[in-house]
């Protein structure tokens, strides 16, 4: 389980069933910054549990680590609240396509912003084919408000930024870190639910296959938080154990095969353009974990 790879595999698992999940939920229960907030409660609960029982020690933090971590909580939950804003003013797949995106993204952060490294040109090359074959894959109505592609690029550029921040800046155990950040950001779920009225409208709704709060409806969305925190706990340990780049181009090979899986699941039609989309998309993941690959090699021997 030391391996970066191994994590990665883990987290394609989580992420995509996660995703499929959640897509399921949110058709009777259409309240994302609730689900969210429950997501960040069963998180809380479990690291406190997993802290009481012995399974991780927290660390001494100074007055200044600490407020890192409130800050690193606010760019999380904006990143939601962002991605979840721009949603409502862009199609789908245009969504898709800009998050795409990403990997360049992380490569402006890393170089531009946080001054942390320089990326061959090969590293760069890997990445077109990765982008471009998530527009193929996702291709379909485009449409779009001025509004919602800022919104959508900005979400973009925050993934990136939280990404990098916890590959690079955080140094602490993935649970203690999850720990000490989840009850931050189950408060600022709970606020903006409160204040869009989400919660007002989630304690009354009844829908198709959730009538009200029966005993099947809390057992699908605890079952939905559990897989949450478990998801959580992937996302941050692959996020150390390999470069903010790697985690990028992962999600969108990710991506790509949840788009596989849905089709599968819910008898989705496959045309010639989004075959083209999968196969660009997996081939620039291939060819980047095979430069990443060489480079770790190349770095142990100079070691």
């Amino acid at each position: 389980m030391h391996s970066g790879f191994t994590w990665i595999g883990l987290y394609f698992v989580f992420n995509m069933g996660l995703t499929l999940y959640n897509k399921t939920v949110l058709v009777h229960f259409p309240f994302p910054y609730s689900l969210t907030a429950l997501h960040t409660l069963c998180g809380t609960i479990g690291c406190l549990w997993l802290r009481n029982t012995g399974y991780f020690t927290p660390a001494r933090l100074t007055v200044r680590q600490n407020l890192t971590l409130a800050a690193f909580s606010v760019l999380y939950t904006l990143n939601i609240a962002v991605s979840n804003l721009s949603l409502q003013l862009v199609t789908v797949p245009f969504h898709q396509v800009v998050r795409a995106s990403a990997p360049f993204f992380t490569i402006l952060v890393s170089m531009v912003v946080l001054f942390l490294e320089n990326f061959v040109c090969l590293t760069l090359l890997s990445l077109v084919p990765v982008i471009a074959g998530v527009g193929f894959a996702t291709y379909g109505d485009y449409s779009f408000t001025a509004w919602g592609f800022i919104l959508t690029l900005f979400g973009t550029f925050l993934a990136a930024l939280k990404t990098t921040v916890v590959s690079t800046s955080i140094k602490l155990n993935p649970l203690d870190l999850l720990m000490r950040m989840s009850p931050l950001a189950f408060v600022q779920c709970v606020f903006y639910a409160w204040l869009s009225g989400e919660l007002e409208r989630a304690a009354v709704h009844k829908g198709p296959g959730l009538e009200g709060w029966s005993r099947k409806s809390a057992t699908v969305l605890l079952l939905n938080g559990i897989i949450a925190f478990l998801l959580n706990i992937v996302s941050l340990t692959a996020n150390q154990k390999n470069g903010p780049l790697t985690m990028t181009v992962a999600a969108n090979v990710k991506q790509v095969l949840t788009i596989l899986l849905a089709m599968y699941m819910f008898h989705l039609t496959i045309t010639p353009a989004n075959t083209i989309g999968i196969a660009l998309t997996l081939a620039g993941g291939a060819w980047y974990g095979a430069l990443e690959y060489e480079e770790k090699k190349n770095r142990l021997r100079m070691v």
